[in-house]
């Protein structure tokens, strides 16, 4: 009996092509084609030395600031508070100085060979079309750093991250025309992006299909265990499988929820702002962490991307929010010109801990996840596969799975 993994998206395909080249029959299934969601639309950045998850001491205070401000990096919905306040009441503890440590460590452990990774998925001709390790830059538009920054700054020394500081010269010369308001970095020479996100997946897409494997265009409805394997309903059809994985983005939860799992997975809604044609060409990534959002060039343009909003999967999308970002990144670089901006809103599958669901579920034998990347899925994904293969394939971890395992919160 074949794999069947559930989502076409990067963390779903990386973890199908490297099943397959470990000798298995897997079918991949999604309604939507490859990179059809999150996936899609990212920054595109790729964090290999980014250890810092998203809960952290000093966020706390910050956060009604943020919620005020109609053009800020977090909104929640008041319809869906009561929904999202046990997760957030989650992550609000994983923000503890003990508990962010713990998370680091793990972060560090699943990205620091992300580059490695994707080379050996891609191969050197795909990789070098794909992917930039050009370096990323966070930078600043106040004088002293922000709550929690020498905390993030003692957890990149904890893990040997090398960085270094721009001042206001470089900055003008990596960012010719930039605002300025901008008056400090931080250079992360170890980071990088991919030049298309979309076409990065599908390129996975192709040379998983090139080898064999086959993508089902329907929906699961429904996990149904039928020894010695599983059953899994869709729309169109129904599969056997010896071993199901879930890598669904923020569309894992419900399916799970059936079988008694409630999976902390919650919708963290991003939009980003596509511009064509842009008249400013990046160096590199760039995060502006004084106003929470990224700026990636890319083949189809400048994307700006970024905002955390906390509505449930099924609200409309709010476009204001795309049309912020554009306001933001003319008010970082207030000379620039560019064509009619193209948005979009996705959904990043958060977990409090900021760290992915992978391996085995506690009370299914077949039945393993492979999801929750939230922030960090071109990253985290093609090292989350070669974990959740090893342990399917009953090989051992290339990494300590204990952090990332399920049933830490089931």
């Amino acid at each position: 009996m074949e794999i069947l993994v559930v989502g076409a998206g990067v963390a779903g395909l990386s973890l199908a092509l490297t099943l397959q080249r470990g000798g298995r029959p897997v079918t991949v299934i999604d309604p939507l084609p490859p990179a059809g969601g999150a996936s899609f639309g990212n920054a595109g950045m790729i964090s290999a030395d980014t250890a810092i998850p998203i809960a952290l001491p000093g966020m706390l205070p910050r956060v009604p600031g943020w919620l005020l401000d109609p053009d800020g990096p977090l909104v929640v919905r008041p319809r869906h508070l009561p929904r999202a306040l046990p997760w957030l009441a989650r992550w609000m503890a994983e923000g503890r100085a003990a508990a962010a440590t713990r998370n680091a460590d793990a972060m560090r452990a699943l990205h620091k060979d992300s580059f490695g990774h994707w080379r050996a998925l891609l191969g050197d001709a795909d990789c070098s079309d794909l992917i930039r390790q050009t370096g990323q830059a966070y930078l600043w538009e106040d004088a002293a750093p922000p709550p929690g920054h020498t905390f993030e700054d003692g957890l990149r020394a904890r893990h040997g991250v090398e960085t270094r500081l721009l001042d206001r010269g470089e900055l003008e010369n990596l960012f010719p025309g930039i605002a300025p308001s901008v008056n400090r970095g931080l250079l992360l020479p170890g980071n990088g992006q991919t030049v298309n996100p979309g076409r990065l997946v599908q390129r996975l897409a192709e040379k998983f299909l090139e080898a064999g494997g086959a993508l089902r265009a329907e929906r699961v409805l429904k996990l149904l265990p039928a020894a010695p394997g599983w059953r899994v309903l869709t729309n169109i059809d129904n599969h056997d499988a010896a071993v199901v994985v879930v890598a669904g983005g923020v569309w894992s939860k419900p399916l799970l929820a059936p079988l008694g799992y409630r999976l902390p997975i919650e919708p963290e809604r991003g939009y980003h702002a596509l511009l064509p044609a842009p008249s400013v060409t990046l160096p590199m990534t760039v995060t502006l962490k004084s106003r929470g959002f990224g700026l990636t060039s890319m083949e189809m343009g400048l994307r700006a991307a970024g905002t955390v909003e906390f509505a449930g999967i099924e609200a409309p999308p709010d476009e204001r929010r795309a049309e912020a970002l554009v306001g933001q990144v003319r008010a970082i670089f207030p000379g620039i010109t560019h064509g009619p901006p193209k948005f979009w809103m996705g959904h990043r599958p958060g977990t409090p801990d900021s760290l992915p669901l992978l391996g085995g579920v506690p009370r299914h034998g077949g039945l393993f996840l492979c999801c929750g990347h939230g922030h960090f899925g071109l990253t985290g994904a093609p090292a989350s596969a070669a974990l959740v293969a090893a342990m399917i394939n009953g090989r051992k971890p290339p990494i300590d799975p204990a952090p990332y395992a399920p049933g830490r919160f089931l």
